[in-house]
Formats: structure tokens, sequence, C-alpha cells
């Protein structure tokens, strides 16, 4: 559940008009609701309530730092993929205690400031790393909590480019050499601890068959690794979990707790779990202006100010975002393809859509735009990033200002030479 819609003819996010945000922020403008995004962090708490857990936003899908504050709040973990990730994790008040390291090619002076902040554990992706992690915290003279990301094979069934589980996935290491590398990090690496398992298949999943079947292979990894002797203390199943873009039914946090709590039941570990769009998707809504609006032989245009560079999703992976108008005017529908001012066939928003008949100068609304949104936009074609804003009740605060044309060029210098005569 999210708290946008309707109150008579114009559109809210919570207790604020975006018509007011519009007037304060100008457009495009990304508006979060706080309200939701709490809400969906205790959902997953609630449950695995039952079991010792610990849930780790992926900061992936939204880091902006007011975002992060308002899950560290909550008590949550992260999960990081970049230094970057790191800094922006430990500047909104994260515990690093309850950090994990993902992703496949972190840099050592990446890993060397994770050990140096006290991370809970890295998410091993290769052989090479699992030494470099050895190596790094040897010579830091530390620790370093890892657990090895295992490859299971397991189809998740989403879109191919945000399919993770599959052997053909750059992502973590096949189970029988996981199995080899386990044993190395035990008996041959002194600065590594192996202390669990992790798992992730990929992203937007709208069923738990997938979940449950890399489980069972996990499970069956976690016995192996014990009768080596390794103590496993904890089994991290990643992310995933979809939401709701068009037509999808993707399971309640709930149900997903309850089948895996059913299928983890005397494993006699901390399970950790890594939501990123499930958690922000649905509290973010991106509003953008009706600059002109054309019509084709063919096809009828709706032109706005926001474009691929603001929200990639539709032009990568042709994703489907909900549009709404944000006052209501007109009964009248048109057919037409929403589009930006970038100067690619790719730049839509939407095609073939039936919409209200807006006109220019009216604002449209582009719902679920919360997760690999803003955190994915660029400034291709020299465009100044769009503001950010955060809705608490009846008040709203921006929490990254628009850039400015001077923002575009900070850190670039006119190459020095020789005038011609």
């Amino acid at each position: 559940m999210h708290f946008f819609g309707y109150r008579g003819k114009s559109f809210y996010a919570e207790g604020v008009p975006f018509e007011k945000i519009i007037k304060e922020c100008g457009t495009p403008v990304y508006v979060y609701s706080l309200k939701t995004l709490k809400r969906h962090y205790k959902a997953y708490d609630a449950a695995f309530s039952k079991v010792e857990h610990l849930i780790c936003y992926s900061i992936k899908a939204n880091s902006n730092i007011s975002v992060l504050k308002a899950f560290a709040d909550e008590g949550s973990g992260f999960d990081i993929v970049s230094g970057g990730e790191l800094y922006r994790a430990l500047k909104a008040g994260a515990d690093p205690g309850r950090i994990v390291f993902s992703g496949v090619g972190k840099r050592e002076d990446e890993i060397e400031y994770a050990l140096k902040s006290r991370i809970l554990m890295f998410n091993v992706e290769s052989p090479q790393e699992l030494k470099a992690v050895n190596d790094i915290a040897g010579r830091l003279r530390k620790k370093a909590g890892i657990a090895i990301r295992v490859n299971p094979n397991v189809d998740a069934k989403t879109h191919p480019y945000i399919s993770t589980g599959l052997k053909k996935n750059k992502f973590g290491i096949e189970t029988g050499q996981a199995i080899k590398e386990y044993i190395n990090a035990k008996n041959n690496l002194k600065n590594v601890v192996p202390i669990g398992i992790d798992c992730h298949i990929g992203s937007q999943i709208t069923n738990i068959e997938p979940f449950i079947d890399a489980l069972r292979k996990t499970k069956e990894l976690l016995a192996t690794l014990r009768k080596e002797g390794l103590e496993i203390k904890y089994l991290d199943m990643g992310g995933g979990l979809g939401i709701t873009y068009d037509s999808e039914t993707p399971p309640h946090p709930s149900r997903y707790g309850e089948a895996v709590i059913e299928g983890t039941k005397g494993l006699g570990v901390t399970l950790i779990f890594e939501p990123g769009r499930s958690m922000v998707g649905n509290a973010g809504v991106l509003a953008t202006k009706v600059v002109y609006t054309k019509e084709g032989t063919e096809k009828n245009f709706i032109i706005v100010d926001a474009a691929m560079n603001d929200l990639a999703r539709p032009s990568l992976y042709g994703s489907y975002h909900a549009i709404k108008a944000v006052k209501e005017r007109s009964k009248e529908e048109i057919t037409a393809d929403v589009v930006g001012p970038i100067c690619e066939s790719g730049d839509f928003l939407a095609k073939d859509r039936i919409l209200p008949a807006v006109k220019a100068g009216e604002y449209l609304a582009v719902m679920s735009a919360g997760a690999y949104g803003f955190s994915m936009s660029s400034n291709y074609n020299t465009r100044p990033r769009a503001a950010e804003v955060m809705v608490d009740g009846k008040d709203f605060q921006v929490i990254r200002e628009r850039e400015t044309l001077a923002h575009l060029i900070k850190g670039e210098s006119l190459m020095k030479g020789k005038k011609r005569k």
C-alpha cells in the first residue's frame, strides 16, 4: 500500500497536493512518501519477527540519504555494492555492523574502507576476490567476515537483464566451486572468517517458487559446509521480491516470510534479506510537465520535460509505469506515446498508452518510480538531474536540490594551449 491518490480532482502525496510541490520545486521532480517507506520496512520486519533476522535495504534501488535515514531510524541494515554506497549509509546514521557488501568488482580501496568501518560481512563473488579480502584484512591486521555468493542456477523468471542466479550470469560462484573456496578459506586463509552463505537470484520476481527452489539448494550447501566444520551463522537470501507496476500480483512479504520460515526451521541461522525495489518502488512518483502535444500521421505524442536520463527503466527494459494526470480536468482520452526531449528514439516513458487528453502546461505523475529512478539517472544531453522531495504528512522537504547548469561542469577544466595566431 502507498499514500498517493486523488482527493477530488487533485493528485496528492500523503497530505500534500502535487500542484503545491510542483509550484515550489518545478519539474521534473521525484516525490517520496515517508509513510510508505516506513510501512514497507515494517512489513518485512514483521514478516520475519518469529525468527532471528536482519533486513538490509538494498541501497542501489534508491540511495538518497534521507531515504536511507528513514530506514536506519527503523533499525534497518543495508546491502551495499560500492564504497560510495557505504559512505552514504554511514552519513545516514547506519550501524556498520548491520551492513553487508555485495558486488562482483570490489576495489582494494573499497574493501579497505569497509574493513576499517567494521561492516558485518562481505558477500564474496569470486576466488580472486576472496584472496584480495584476505590479503587486505591481513595488511590491516583485521578479520573479515565473509559469505560466498553461491549461484544456485535457478531461473527467477524475470527480465534477463535483472536475472542473477543462472550459470550464464556474472554473479556468484557455482556450488561445487563454492564448497572448495569455503574449505580453502577455513584451512588456509587466516584473515577471513566464513560466517554466512549468500544467494540472490534476481529482481522483480513475482512468485515465491524460485525463492523456495534456491532455498532448497542453499540448505543442502549449508549441511555440507557444517559437515566440513564451518560455523555458518547467517543465511543471506538476497532480495528480489517484485512490486505492482501494471497487472503483476507479487506476494506480500508476510506470505514470503511464512514460506521461508517454514523452509529454514531448525537451521539455527540468522536470516538476512536485501529488499530494494519492494521497499521503495511504490513509495516514489516522478512529476513531469507537458511541454507540447503533437499529432502525427500514425501516432500522437505527449512531449514532457522528464526523459530517459531521469527515468531509464522504460527505455532500458521496456518497463511499464502507470501515468496519471496531476489535475483531472477532462474525460476525453487519447492514445499516445509519452516522450522526452532527449535526442534518441528510445527516449520514452510510455508507448501507445491510453491517457487523459492533457494539454501543454499541464502535469503528469509517473507512478512506481521510487526504485531505480533517480539512482539510475544521468546528465545525458547535458541535462541537470531532477530534484527530490520527501513528503511527511502535510509537510514536505527538498532532500536533493535540482542541479544547476554550473553543476554540470563541476570538476571540468579548460585545456590549456597556445592561441592560434
